[in-house]
């Protein structure tokens, strides 16, 4: 039953088993031996009376052919032959299967074997002999072989022979059945046995079980009166040992573990007295820290032992080794640690002990006078006090720390702690009391001193006073003139930051509007250049109708750009006229609606305007600039809207609001126009921005919505010019709000003066010098190219990136009308997309400014990464920035040239690169 964990009632049941077990086993075993008994009798029934059988047969045989042979020799009658011809015959047969048959006995087998010879003897040379003879009527030869009496002697011989072998296969068989009553008696003996074995085994278990359960019981239950009774000295390291494993293993076990515990309580309390009798009478932190790891580490097996003190060192807590065990090498103990500064530090921050197994080998060596080791476990433990950490003890050994070493670890802390301030309490007292007796010694000595330079002072104190009195008032203005230079100082900073960022802003803004400003006159340049070149009748009238669309639309954006750069313009100059008159408020809807609801069903966006009942019909404002307002905020909102709707909210605003936000305001009607939208939001860091001159959320050359940043800058001017204010509340992803508060009329005469367009005539101006420089670059195209060769183009094809619907249709159309074949990509990552494909392309014609990846990037990645170097790029830009050209050759371009397009320079800087 070992290694099993049964109860008590299962051995039990397992006895009771074990003993019918053994009575069938015995039955088995008995009835084992009756099957032998029975397969021998079967033996012998079979075999030998087989055998007897089959010797008889071949006797038998050998008589026929004897007598067979005779009656043919005396009558000549044939019929006398056919039992010499059986018995030829069967002889063999029988002789075969009584030889198989004394398988069992080799000494019968040579007996027959014997036999064999003599039968084959007399039928070669008597049998067939005088058969042949008699049939031939040699009656001379007949006689003289009888009177030779040759066949007689062998059948006398094989008679012989033949009973001989018989009578050993009796005594064979008499043999068996004397082995097979012994083997009767045997079995009875064994029955017998086997009957008192089992009872002997029955006493057996039930004796073991019985003093199993017994003795273990008895063994508990004096160990558990031994532990509660005081006054008996119990062996708390002896343990009740079981072999068995049931109820009476389970009950040991936890005899044994209350033994253990008990144990190591009583080993946890005996340290800790014996510890804390060490503390007594010290009044010394190294003595005491000494004596406290000195007493320690043998309690815990350690052979290593450091103690670190804390100390406060200029504001900064360290930890400074004061007291060490068994330590050889100082150098590579560290002096001091600074809180989270290795393990030491890091207990000291966490408060818990760290407890480390499998030290490396060269952690650190403990030596003797033999040689020296690497202890390979590691323990460190914070001392605290009220839940400050006084000190760290580090403990290495070569065995593993076990439970109750931690244990006393532990509950040495607060003990150990408390004698440290108590010890550092009597040394600062002490050092507090030798400091005063010195200095009571000083103050004796000084005190007379003092007295003759009482007067001394006295007349020098009306001095020091008159002379404090001026140091302030010094001190005062210097701290006045310091707190003014630095004031100035910040202003100076901070115009300096806001001057660079101002920089910045002007810089993406012209480089944007460059872009702007060209995508549109690109495409008409382009399309007006084609309507020039073709006569009537290579055009039909839809493509002259398209380019047409085209051409007039993209003059309306340039129109659109020029009129918000000129309105910029005026209202920084001060020159704006804001016109006052009545506006019908309720036409507002109307006009709105038409304006911008083919926009949003293109879009497939709800666009609703809602008007307050409350709303007057009129207001005293100017039209003009109220509805360019609305308009801006509107077509913001449906430009940065790709799904949901677009609201117009107006009605009389809330009074707390206009107090909050135009609070000069009195008596006056204030109306609350709001644009509500859910699109992608303005996030908080941006919500002022917007509203500032030459910036944008997103000015980089790879956003995604386009435009030039001033809508909003125009907005907020002709809201303060109109006495209003304008404010934005928005989320990331959930949408905007633009809510403009408009008062019914202005109490103070807004200035007019002249319009001026001086702004967009130095920009146009600036653009226009960047253009022709850039002509000038490319005008040794004219120079070097032959005349046009038209079979270049054939069948070649061009991959056109652009995300610009204008230029994309003007480049398709006039490439096509060359032969070339052109694929359409709406940015950098489409284009990449389409150049991993399987198509090639003999050019590229790449675009700048694009959504989701921009031209920069793409032919950089071209060049890079899908290691197309041959293939030749041509850069597209509307950039009319310095050093453009360089930018775009360094990231990848073969060639550069800047929009507005001039088609002939561009084809012929097609033929260029397709003739390379």
């Amino acid at each position: 039953m070992k290694g099993f964990n049964l109860n008590i009632q299962a051995k039990i049941f397992i006895v009771y088993v074990s003993i019918v077990a053994c009575l069938g086993v015995s039955l088995l075993i008995v009835n084992h031996a009756m099957k032998d008994l029975q397969a021998e009798i079967e033996f012998i029934s079979n075999h030998d009376m087989t055998v007897h059988e089959l010797t008889s047969q071949v006797q038998k045989n050998v008589l026929d052919m004897e007598t067979g042979m005779r009656g043919y020799v005396i009558t000549g009658d044939e019929q006398y032959l056919e039992p010499y011809e059986i018995g030829s015959r069967s002889w063999q047969d029988n002789y075969n299967k009584l030889y198989t048959m004394l398988a069992d006995n080799p000494g019968q087998q040579r007996n027959l074997e014997q036999i064999r010879p003599l039968i084959l003897s007399w039928v070669a040379n008597t049998g067939e002999y005088v058969v042949q003879k008699k049939k031939e009527n040699n009656a001379e030869a007949l006689q003289h072989h009888f009177e030779q009496n040759t066949g007689k002697k062998t059948m006398d011989q094989l008679r012989t022979q033949l009973d001989s072998f018989l009578v050993d296969e009796k005594r064979v068989t008499a043999e068996r059945i004397e082995r097979l009553n012994q083997s009767n008696e045997k079995v009875l003996y064994i029955w017998y046995a086997i009957i008192g074995f089992v009872t002997i085994i029955t006493f057996a278990l039930s004796l073991y079980l019985s003093r199993t359960i017994v003795s273990t019981i008895k063994q508990v239950v004096k160990t558990i009166r031994e532990i509660t009774d005081p006054s008996s000295d119990v062996d708390l390291t002896v343990r009740i040992e079981v072999q068995t494993k049931d109820e009476l293993q389970e009950l040991a076990f936890a005899t044994n573990d209350l033994l253990g515990s008990l144990e190591r309580q009583s080993w946890i309390q005996k340290s800790m007295t014996e510890i804390s009798t060490i503390y007594q009478g010290i009044t010394d932190i190294h003595t005491l820290a000494k004596a406290f790891v000195g007493r320690l580490a043998p309690k815990l097996g350690a052979s290593y032992g450091v103690v670190y003190l804390r100390k406060n060192h200029s504001a900064e807590t360290i930890f400074i080794r004061v007291a060490d065990y068994a330590l050889a090498n100082q150098e590579h103990a560290a002096d001091s640690f600074r809180l989270g500064e290795g393990l030491v530090g890091q207990c000291a921050v966490d408060k818990r002990i760290f407890l480390i197994d499998h030290l490396p080998d060269d952690y650190i060596k403990v030596t003797s006078g033999l040689g020296e080791a690497s202890p390979r476990h590691l323990v460190v433990a914070p001392i605290m006090v009220e839940g400050r950490v006084e000190a760290v003890v580090e403990l290495a050994a070569f065995q593993p720390f076990e439970a109750a070493h931690l244990t006393l670890l532990d509950l040495l802390q607060e003990k150990f702690g408390q004698s440290i301030v108590s010890v550092l309490g009597r040394m600062e007292v002490e050092r507090l009391l030798s400091e005063s007796q010195v200095m009571t010694e000083e103050l004796q000595t000084q005190s007379e001193e003092l007295q003759t330079q009482s007067e001394e002072l006295q007349m020098q104190q009306e001095q020091l006073r008159m002379t404090n009195e001026f140091l302030e008032e010094q001190n005062l203005f210097a701290q006045q003139r310091a707190a003014e230079l630095q004031k100035a100082k910040d202003e100076l900073a901070d115009f300096a930051r806001k001057l660079q960022e101002s920089s910045q802003y002007k810089t993406d803004f012209l480089a944007n509007m460059s872009h702007e400003l060209r995508t549109p006159l690109n495409s008409i340049l382009i399309l007006s250049q084609m309507l020039m070149e073709n006569s009537q009748s290579e055009t039909d009238e839809a493509e002259v109708e398209e380019y047409s669309r085209v051409i007039n639309t993209a003059g309306q954006d340039l129109l659109r750009l020029i009129d918000d750069i000129l309105d910029l313009s005026k209202i920084e100059a001060g020159k704006i006229e804001i016109m006052t008159d009545e506006v019908n408020v309720s036409e507002i809807p109307q006009l709105m609606q038409s304006m911008f609801e083919p926009v949003t069903s293109t879009k497939q966006l709800d666009f609703e305007v809602h008007v307050h009942p409350d709303t007057p019909d009129l207001i005293l404002t100017d039209g003009q600039r109220l509805h360019q307002i609305l308009k801006n905020l509107l077509s913001n909102a449906c430009k940065f809207t790709e799904q949901g709707s677009v609201t117009l909210r107006i009605g009389p605003a809330n009074s707390l609001r206009v107090q909050e936000l135009l609070p000069d305001l009195k008596e006056e009607t204030v109306l609350e126009f709001s644009v509500i939208d859910t699109g992608i939001g303005i996030p908080c860091d941006k919500q002022e921005l917007i509203f500032e001159a030459f910036q944008q959320v997103d000015g980089t050359t790879n956003r995604q919505y386009g435009g030039t940043g001033l809508g909003l800058s125009i907005c907020r001017e002709f809201t303060r010019l109109l006495g209003g204010v304008i404010v934005v509340e928005s989320e990331p992803n959930k949408g905007s709000t633009f809510t403009l508060y408009l008062p019914s009329k202005r109490d103070e005469a807004t200035p007019d003066g002249q319009d001026t367009r001086l702004l967009a005539t130095d920009e146009v101006a600036a653009t226009g010098s960047m253009v022709a420089t850039e002509q000038e670059n490319a005008s040794w195209l004219d120079m070097v190219t032959p005349a046009p060769e038209e079979k270049l183009f054939q069948g070649k094809r061009v991959l056109l990136v652009d995300d610009d619907a204008r230029n994309v249709y003007a480049l398709v159309t006039a490439l096509e009308r060359k032969g070339v074949s052109v694929e359409v990509a709406e940015n950098g990552r489409e284009a990449l997309e389409k150049l991993q494909g399987s198509w090639e392309y003999d050019l590229v014609l790449m675009d700048i400014m694009m959504p989701v990846m921009d031209g920069y990037e793409a032919m950089k990645i071209i060049r890079e990464e899908l290691g197309l170097d041959k293939l030749p790029i041509i850069a597209l830009t509307a950039k009319a920035m310095k050093h453009e050209r360089e930018k775009c050759l360094e990231t990848g371009a073969s060639d550069y040239i800047m929009k507005p397009l001039n088609i002939d320079q561009l084809f012929s800087l097609m033929r260029v690169w397709l003739t390379k």
